[in-house]
């Protein structure tokens, strides 16, 4: 762990929509590093057929109350990007599917030996 690189973490929610973890940056000795830049990070979870998604954000603002502004806005492009890689594994997996008679197979329904009587 690079004891240049800590922060301390503190946890919003509305027990509604999701929570917001603020960064705060320290130095070693555990007191707040001014030098370095506060971060805050959003989170939810999307109910999808196969079940919870995680959608983790980063947000924009200085104070908690900026960053709960910035939610529902970073949170509907979470959402978005995470319904096309739904959609796209879905494709990858769909494309996967073996079908009799397709496929450079041997012995397969169709190929060389497949069956047909002449």
């Amino acid at each position: 762990m690079d004891p240049n690189g800590l922060f301390r973490e503190e946890n919003y929610t509305d027990q509604k929509l999701g929570a917001i973890r603020k960064l705060i940056p320290v130095k070693a000795d555990g007191s707040d590093d001014p030098e370095r830049e506060t971060s805050f990070f959003g989170s939810a979870q999307v109910m999808t057929p196969m079940g919870a998604i995680p959608l983790n954000f980063a947000l924009e603002g200085s104070t908690v109350g900026e960053a709960a502004e910035d939610f529902a806005a970073k949170s509907a492009i979470a959402v978005d990007e995470a319904a096309k890689e739904l959609e796209r594994m879905r494709r990858e997996q769909a494309s996967q599917i073996v079908v009799p008679g397709q496929g450079g197979g041997q012995g397969g329904m169709g190929g060389p030996g497949g069956g047909i009587i002449t």
